[in-house]
């Protein structure tokens, strides 16, 4: 069985790749002072940068979960996600409010995509 992890730490990992699927662990903003649409542009951007250095990018996203800290940001949450997504892409989402562990992030977002 071969697994590539990438950026590996105590906790988690950032990347995993098996059996031509990369599997992103939860991104997060950096910038927590930032409002919804500033901290989904950032999750968006890490989430880009991974895919691409794991061989992948967002036209082969197969699934994505997105946590949202109050349901008052979705639509600030969309109106990015929609400029960002690929046409014709897009993939199975589910979104759910969830208190994030840590509370300045208002989103999370993971995905699920295949290899180029």
């Amino acid at each position: 069985m071969d697994i590539t992890r990438l950026y590996v730490g105590k906790r988690l990992s950032e990347v995993a790749i098996h059996n031509g699927t990369v599997y992103l662990a939860g991104q997060i903003a950096d910038d927590t002072a930032a409002d919804i649409a500033g901290q989904t542009r950032e999750v968006l951007a890490h989430v880009d940068r991974l895919l691409a250095e794991a061989g992948s990018d967002k036209s082969c996203i197969l699934t994505c979960q997105i946590f949202i800290a109050d349901m008052a940001h979705f639509p600030g949450m969309n109106e990015v996600w929609d400029d960002w997504v690929a046409p014709g892409h897009t993939p199975p989402r589910a979104t759910v409010e969830a208190k994030l562990a840590n509370p300045a992030c208002l989103v999370e977002i993971c995905v699920t995509a295949a290899l180029r």
